[in-house]
């Protein structure tokens, strides 16, 4: 996939440098929308030999989703269903 298709994030970390992150997914649980992260610099591409995303060993994030308005935020979610996420993004069905 090359960089025009990405679905790219700009965060800041607690040393103020820019961290882009790639929208791998979306995902709804309980009501709620949210996100699978990677860093954009780990994640697949197409040459890559990975049939899945979630396979490939770079580091993973997922966030919550909230509309503000026009834009989207990503904000961690709560700790206390943080596993339970974990669990619905390992059994989520693999997208075409």
């Amino acid at each position: 996939m090359d960089n025009e298709e990405r679905d790219i994030v700009v965060f800041t970390d607690e040393e103020d440098n820019e961290v882009e992150l790639d929208i791998v997914r979306y995902f709804e649980h309980k009501g709620q929308e949210y996100a699978i992260l990677m860093d954009f610099n780990e994640s697949c591409h197409e040459d890559d030999d990975c049939d899945d995303c979630c396979d490939c060993g770079a580091d993973m994030y997922i966030m919550k989703v909230v509309i503000d308005g026009e834009y989207e935020e990503f904000v961690p979610p709560e700790e206390e269903i943080f596993d339970e996420l974990i669990e619905v993004v390992e059994n989520l069905p693999e997208e075409e």
